[in-house]
């Protein structure tokens, strides 16, 4: 799963807006807004999801899941859990 504050972190951190990352996926643009607006898990067909991963990890994201450990090492931005201000 991945959600939507990682899908928009990606983004950033590739320094791509939403119509580079519907253009590298192969989906529309409001289907990435739509997905991008999704509150907590991104929302929406299991192969648009797929497509937004696969074109995010060819780009060279490494998206880490709640708990899981980063294994490819480089550089990257964790949200920690707890409370957020």
């Amino acid at each position: 799963m991945m959600t939507s504050a990682q899908m928009r972190a990606a983004r950033a951190l590739l320094g791509i807006d939403q119509k580079r990352l519907a253009e590298l996926s192969g989906l529309s643009v409001p289907t990435i807004q739509r997905m991008e607006a999704s509150d907590g898990n991104v929302r929406g067909v299991v192969e648009s999801l797929t497509r937004v991963v696969e074109a995010l990890e060819a780009a060279g994201i490494e998206l880490i899941g709640e708990g899981a450990v980063s294994g490819a090492g480089g550089r990257g931005v964790r949200l920690k859990s707890g409370p957020q201000t």
